[in-house]
C-alpha cells in the first residue's frame, strides 16, 4: 500500500507552494535563525498564517525551532520519501506536483505505466523506498539499497515523434549530471548514453520506455536509480571498484527529500529546454559533460564490437566512433567500456 499518496487542489497546492518558500528560507539560512518578519515578508501573509505554514512543516517531520527575538531555525530535514517529505522542498511547476508514494514495489517504471495508462499526468511521480524487481538498460536487474538510495519514475507526455525518443535520456542524463554538481559531486560526468559517474564510478543510472504508436508518443516513463547516502562497506566487494554515491563524492549527508527535490528540479528544466529548443542545447551541454568523449572505448551493439575513438556526439544524440582506418562509425544503442590507455 502506498506510504503516502499526493492529495488534489489548488488550496493543497498554494500551501505547498507556501510551505517550500518558508523551507527554501529556512535552509539557505540553516546555521542560523531567520525572523518571523522577513517570512512574512516574503509570503506576503500576516503572522498568523506563517504559523499554519510552521505547524505544516512541522507535521510532516521537519524539526524547526523557535526562539523569541531571533525567529525560527531549521533543525532536521525527515529522510522519509513521500509527498509530506519532498513536496514543500521543490520549485517545480508540474514535476512532482503528484507524488505516489510506496514502501515496496517491484518497479517504479511498471508502476508508471499503469498510471499513465489510467490518465496519470505530465510529470507524476512514483517513487518506492525498496525494488524488488527494478531494472536497468538491456534487461539488468538494478538494485537499490532501502534508506541510502532513490528509486522514482517520472510520467513524460512529450510532444516528439517517437524516433526523437533516444534524446529524452541524453537530457535526463545532463539534468542529472547538473544536479549531482550542485549536490557537491564536482566529479560528476556522463558516461553515453544514460549513466552519470564520477571518476569511473557509477553514481546514476537512468532508463527510459515508452508505449508509442507510429507517429507519437502516448507516455514516456524516465526511472531514475541515485546512490544518496551508500558508504563503501554497504557495497558487495565486487561492486566497490565501480559504484559510488553522493555521500562518498562529497563527504556530506544529504536528506535524500532534497536530493530527490533537486533531480527533479533539474530534470523538468532540461526537458522542458529540451520540448521547446530542441536537442541542441542539450547536446552542446552533454559534450561538456561527458567522460566518454575524446576517450578509446569497446561498444557492445547486439553481436557487432566496435573499438575506436568516441569522437563527437551526432546531432540526434548517437555516439560517433571513429574505428582504426578513420571510418566514423555511428552507434544508436549499446553498452561502452571505456578502454584504458597503456
Amino acid at each position: 500500500m502506498p506510504a503516502a499518496l499526493a492529495t488534489t487542489g489548488e488550496g493543497h497546492w498554494t500551501d505547498l507552494k507556501q510551505d517550500a518558500i518558508v523551507l527554501g528560507l529556512l535552509l539557505e539560512c540553516a546555521d542560523d535563525f531567520v525572523s518571523g518578519g522577513v517570512l512574512c515578508d516574503k509570503l506576503d501573509v500576516p503572522r498568523a498564517e506563517l504559523l499554519k505554514r510552521i505547524d505544516s512543516l512541522r507535521a510532516r517531520g521537519y524539526v524547526i525551532h523557535t526562539r523569541g527575538g531571533l525567529g525560527y531555525r531549521l533543525v532536521e530535514v525527515p529522510d522519509e520519501l513521500g509527498e509530506a517529505q519532498i513536496a514543500p522542498l521543490l520549485a517545480t511547476s508540474e514535476f512532482g506536483r503528484r507524488i505516489h508514494s510506496y514502501d515496496e514495489l517491484p518497479s517504479t517504471n511498471d508502476e508508471a505505466h499503469k498510471l499513465a495508462e489510467q490518465g496519470a499526468l505530465h510529470g507524476e511521480v512514483v517513487i518506492a523506498e525498496k525494488q524488488t524487481a527494478g531494472r536497468g538498460r538491456q534487461g539488468r536487474q538494478w538494485v537499490v539499497l532501502p534508506h541510502k538510495s532513490l528509486a522514482f519514475s517520472v510520467i513524460l507526455r512529450p510532444s516528439l515523434p517517437p524516433q526523437r525518443a533516444p534524446e529524452i535520456t541524453l537530457a535526463a542524463a545532463v539534468a542529472v549530471a547538473e544536479a549531482a554538481r550542485e549536490l557537491d559531486a564536482a566529479a560528476a560526468r556522463i558516461k553515453w548514453p544514460n549513466d552519470v559517474e564520477c571518476k569511473g564510478r557509477k553514481l546514476c543510472g537512468l532508463l527510459t520506455e515508452l508505449r508509442a504508436e507510429t507517429d507519437r508518443i502516448r507516455h514516456a516513463i524516465l526511472g531514475v536509480g541515485f546512490n544518496v547516502s551508500l558508504e563503501s562497506r554497504d557495497l558487495p566487494e565486487e561492486l566497490r571498484p565501480i559504484a559510488t554515491s553522493l555521500l562518498i563524492e562529497s563527504g556530506e549527508r544529504v536528506p535524500r527529500p532534497v536530493v530527490c527535490a533537486r533531480l527533479l528540479e533539474h530534470l523538468e528544466e532540461w526537458l522542458s529546454l529540451h520540448e521547446t529548443e530542441g536537442f541542441g542545447p542539450v547536446r552542446e551541454r552533454f559534450c561538456e559533460l561527458s567522460s566518454t568523449l575524446g576517450r578509446k572505448v569497446r561498444v557492445t551493439s547486439g553481436a557487432q564490437i566496435i573499438e575506436g575513438d568516441a569522437a563527437d556526439l551526432d546531432a540526434d544524440g548517437a555516439l560517433l566512433v571513429r574505428v582504426p582506418g578513420g571510418t566514423v562509425v555511428r552507434v544508436v544503442a549499446g553498452d561502452v567500456e571505456h578502454c584504458r590507455v597503456l
